[in-house]
This record gives structure tokens, sequence and C-alpha cells, in this order.
């Protein structure tokens, strides 16, 4: 394993993400907010809502990918509008399907994931060295994709392109990991196996943080600790997970009698009635 990627910046002395009076706007409609949220230091949030609720809105945010129209955003101790954004976005880590769309089906999953040491997506544009190879492996390696991270990115199943998406967004060694609904569109077993590497991750020292956005309590790997549920880009309720995923709270998010029921640390949620 190499040593910390040269982009990890000093260590936070406070929250992780400290999010006040966040609204964002769009086409003269609020989308999102306002709402306060906050993630400390060693703490693993779930988002969950409804379709249009905000969640990938709100990760984009904490991503700064997307401006606010109002509140302030500070990440790592820096305030969004006030730092390089580029240099503090190379200290979080980010898996979703966007990131997943650009990543050549040509390349292997080691290029893909060796890059992101630069925030590049090819490997000829920066100068790599063996340690970089070293620890792309490793990661791969410890999400169970030693036998394909010499494939074609393009012939890995659906499970496997997500599990390299996430060996990506760990390779600088991000304080902040944010995981847009890494489970969606994954078989049962897929998914599972996913999970199972979601829960030792949530386990680890890093990354400091992780905020994990899904539609589906059951995609909710076990060791995550907090969550926020969004209704209509507000907050529904957030807190403990086991104070926040409750029939009632769920029933009003998504308009639905909704039971929860948990096993293993883990939540499963149907409708009833």
């Amino acid at each position: 394993m190499s040593e910390r990627a040269s982009s990890s910046g000093p260590a936070v002395d406070g929250p992780i993400v400290e999010v006040r009076d966040l609204v964002v706007r769009r086409a003269g409609r609020s989308i999102l907010g306002p709402l306060d949220f906050t993630v400390g230091p060693g703490e693993r949030w779930a988002v969950i809502g409804a379709n249009g609720s905000g969640k990938t809105t709100l990760l984009s945010v904490l991503g700064l990918t997307l401006w606010p129209t109002g509140g302030t955003v500070d990440v790592l101790g820096a305030r969004y509008g006030r730092v390089d954004s580029r240099e503090l976005r190379q200290r979080i880590g980010l898996a979703s399907s966007s990131v997943e769309a650009v990543m050549r089906d040509d390349l292997t999953p080691i290029d893909l994931v060796m890059t992101a040491r630069r925030a590049a997506t090819e490997p000829w544009w920066h100068v790599f060295r063996d340690e970089d190879r070293d620890r792309a492996r490793g990661l791969l390696d410890g999400l169970g994709l030693g036998a394909v991270a010499d494939h074609r990115f393009g012939t890995l199943s659906a499970g496997e392109r997500r599990r390299t998406s996430i060996a990506r967004a760990l390779m600088p060694d991000p304080e902040l990991l944010l995981l847009d609904e890494p489970a969606a569109s994954l078989d049962l077993g897929a998914r599972e196996t996913l999970l199972h590497d979601l829960t030792r991750l949530a386990g680890a020292a890093r990354p400091a943080a992780i905020v994990l956005v899904t539609h589906h309590v059951e995609e909710i790997p076990a060791g995550f600790s907090k969550a926020v549920v969004l209704r209509a880009g507000r907050v529904a309720a957030a807190g403990p997970i086991d104070d926040v995923l409750t029939d009632a709270v769920l029933s009003r998010a998504f308009d639905l009698p909704i039971a929860v029921a948990r096993h293993d640390g883990r939540a499963w949620a149907r409708m009833v009635g």
C-alpha cells in the first residue's frame, strides 16, 4: 500500500461537513432546502428519500460540483467559495453513475483506479509510479476484484464496475467519501457483495466520514449509524439511524404506509395495509 496521496490536507479540527441554511433553486423553484446538515469525524451517514427529494443535489453540493443558491457550505474545514474548489475536491472521493459513465471501456480497472491519484481519467496524462499501481491493485484486491484487475472495464459485470468506481474514489485516500446510490441496478448477489464491502469500509478509520445516498433502506450497509430523510427538499428527520428510519418518518417521506424491520444491523422496509 502506498503512502497517503499528496492532495491530503491537514487534519480537520471540527466537522467534516457543516451546511447552514442551504438552498438550491432552479427555474425559480426551491429543489433543496433550506436545510442544515453536519457530519462529524468518524460518522457514516445515509441520505434517503423519494425521487426528487433532493438527495443527489445535496451530494453534489457536498462534493463541490454544484453552487448553492443560498447558505454556507464548509467541507473539510474550508468554505465553498472562499477556497480553490479544484484543490479541495482532491480530498473528496465520489462514486456515482455519472463518474462511472466516463470511465472508458477499453481501459483496465488498474488504470482507471490509478489515474484517480491525479484526478485524471487517462493514464498517459501524468507520470505514475510503481507505488501508485500497487495501491490501485491493493484497493481492487480489497474489493474482491483482483482476478479482473487487468481485464477491460467494458467486460466487467455491473457489480464489478460499481466496485471499481468505489476503488477509484478511494485511490487518493480521501477524507470524505460520497456514494451516490452505489447499489442501484445491481442484482441480489452483487448488491449483497457490495454491501459486505461497504460494511467493512464503514468500520475503517479512513475515510474520516462517509455519506451514502439511496432510495432503499435495505441498501444501507451495517455500520452506518446516522441517517437523514429528505422530503420535497427539506429534512424530514435526521440523527441516529434507529431513531430516524421509523414507520412514521418513512411513511411521511414516501406518502405510503411503511413498516420497517431490522436484522443484523440492517433495515428493511415494505408497504403495509
